[in-house]
């Protein structure tokens, strides 16, 4: 399943939508503006909000937290003991784990789950310059929370290259 995600509205209080391969719109993300955190809604067509993310406000890391009906699916943050900036670590709420790793700010990285590919986002194979695809591999794999997973670690760096 591969998705095209807009690279240059992702700031807070933007809207824009992911399509499919062929075009059709799949999922909106809907920045939601004049909160003291960052916080976005992944909603299908019909409007359902399908995952709620958001900036953890009190962290000594940047931390973004993805959540579902009120749930915690996953939490976000960058790796800790890493020589590589660009190295993110997604702790599951079943407690298993998420390795985000590549050039994120060039949108070229890969997330893997225990050494397995679950998805690769990249720009390489697309013509428009602000434009970046989400490939799931898997097809068991949840498209949506792989989706906010890149949403939220492309957010996280980008607020750090701003500081």
């Amino acid at each position: 399943m591969r998705f095209l995600v807009r690279d240059r509205i992702l700031g807070i209080g933007d809207d824009y939508w992911i399509e499919d391969d062929r075009g059709n719109k799949v999922f909106l993300v809907d920045g939601k503006a004049m909160r003291l955190r960052d916080t976005f809604e992944l909603k299908d067509v019909r409007g359902r909000v399908l995952i709620d993310i958001r900036k953890k406000m009190f962290a000594l890391r940047d931390t973004m937290v993805i959540e579902r009906d009120g749930e915690t699916l996953a939490t976000i943050r960058r790796k800790r003991l890493s020589l590589l900036r660009n190295h993110y670590r997604v702790a599951l709420a079943d407690g298993s784990e998420l390795d985000v790793s590549g050039r994120i700010l060039d949108r070229e990285f890969a997330v893997e789950y225990d050494g397995e590919l679950l998805a690769v986002v990249s720009r390489r194979w697309l013509h428009i310059r602000d434009t970046y695809g989400v490939d799931v591999v898997r097809e068991d794999a949840d498209p949506a929370l792989l989706i906010a997973v890149a949403v939220c670690v492309i957010h996280l760096v980008e607020k750090e290259r701003e500081d």
